[in-house]
């Protein structure tokens, strides 16, 4: 089989691994339901609020593996670091099953499923990213949708199996789960001949400019535009980080939910952040990352101001605001890895993207921390949409600044 043909097996192969992964989004279930397991069989007087902490170690030490694991990728290809990865993705759930403590889940599924979700994730992608040099915004926007997905299916899973058993049966049942079907995809991976390019295409400029050759992460690292691209992802993604990490909460609490009806919203995020990574990445490459991404700051603010909006019972409110801001955080993370190729090539892919990725981890941290101490501190979260806002003003700013950087490079 030619690589043409094979390309579109390791693409299916790495969403499929993707969408184990991605169960990471639907943390705010996971979270709601061990509170309860932890307080109503152990004793302890904990929030979903408490265990937010466990969530934002496990996206913030993501970037370190993305990087080890991208210079493994690169040089060795996918198979072996990918499968490390997902073994301890896997394991780290199962170990949750047991947890006792919130330092328990922190060590088991903040940093032993953190460090592998973050060496299998940045690797899936630049594998696949790399068979695809036509279609970068595309395929970065298929295989970050896919990993997004996995937050539509597992919730309402999770939220059945929960009541049936508990918390910890429905962790050791995810774990399982996902070690045998990360294992057996990985059978399927493999790794991209430096140059390659399909049948009938030449390399064109790519969409939002495109780098004269490839940079490694030192000479990267060199350019001013690797911090504004940077700064620009910690702000693209703060709201969706944000929001995500105690969306059930926001539900049950701001507005009223159920639990089970809170679980459905977060399918909706899920499915709403999925369709932003296939739509924006498709778009990206008609009309460039940059634009693509000032589109989806300026959504941002409009669904943080719904949410800001929303009250007791504004259940129509509540899901307009809540689907927006999905599809703006999936347009940053479904535009960002062929965003990086563009601008630095693709050779050195899996490493340069593992370090852009420092900007997601900012946003994983710093979000869930505001959304957290703001209803600890007031018992609303409204004040957190507000400085979200501010966040992604910073990130319309931001855009213009590389506009602004790209288009005098060009002129020099």
């Amino acid at each position: 089989m030619n690589l043409d043909k094979k390309r579109w097996i390791v693409l299916f192969a790495g969403c499929f691994i993707n969408l184990c992964l991605g169960s990471i989004y639907a943390w705010s279930v996971f979270s709601s339901a061990m509170a309860d397991y932890f307080n109503a069989s152990l004793g302890m007087n904990v929030t979903p609020g408490d265990l937010a902490i466990v969530y934002t170690i496990a996206n913030s030490v993501g970037p370190i593996t993305m990087i080890s694991g991208g210079w493994f990728n690169d040089k060795f290809g996918p198979k072996k670091v990918i499968l490390v990865g997902g073994i301890m993705w896997g394991l780290g759930m199962f170990l949750s099953g047991f947890a006792t403590s919130i330092g328990f889940l922190i060590v088991t599924y903040g940093i032993v499923g953190g460090l592998g979700l973050g060496m299998a994730y940045g690797s899936t992608i630049s594998t696949c990213v790399k068979f695809f040099p036509d279609k970068r915004g595309l395929i970065g926007g298929v295989t970050t949708a896919v990993y997004g997905m996995s937050s539509v299916i597992l919730p309402p899973i999770v939220t059945k199996v929960v009541a049936s058993s508990d918390a910890t049966f429905a962790f050791k049942a995810v774990g399982i789960v996902f070690l045998v079907l990360i294992a057996v995809s990985c059978m399927f991976l493999e790794q991209c001949p430096e140059g390659y390019k399909p049948a009938g295409w030449e390399t064109t400029m790519a969409a939002g400019g495109a780098a004269p050759k490839n940079l490694d992460w030192k000479g990267m690292l060199a350019t001013p535009v690797f911090y504004i691209m940077l700064f620009l992802l910690t702000c693209g993604a703060f709201t969706g980080m944000m929001v995500i990490s105690q969306a059930s909460s926001v539900a049950q609490n701001m507005i009223g939910m159920t639990p089970a009806a809170a679980g459905i919203a977060v399918s909706v995020l899920a499915l709403f952040n999925a369709l932003g990574r296939i739509g924006a990445g498709t778009l990206s490459d008609k009309i460039g990352r940059i634009n693509t991404l000032m589109v989806a700051c300026i959504l941002a603010v409009a669904g943080l101001l719904c949410l800001f909006n929303a009250g007791a019972g504004q259940v129509g409110m509540f899901y307009i605001g809540l689907s927006i801001v999905g599809v703006s955080f999936g347009s940053f993370m479904g535009v960002y890895p062929g965003f990086t190729a563009d601008q630095f090539g693709p050779k050195n892919n899996s490493v340069n993207y593992g370090i852009m990725f420092i900007g997601f981890a900012l946003a994983g941290y710093f979000g869930p921390q505001i959304m957290r101490n703001t209803f600890a501190n007031t018992g609303s979260y409204d004040k957190a949409f507000l400085i979200a806002c501010v966040f992604s003003i910073v990130g319309i700013m931001l855009a213009n600044a590389y506009r602004f950087h790209t288009k005098k490079k060009s002129l020099d």
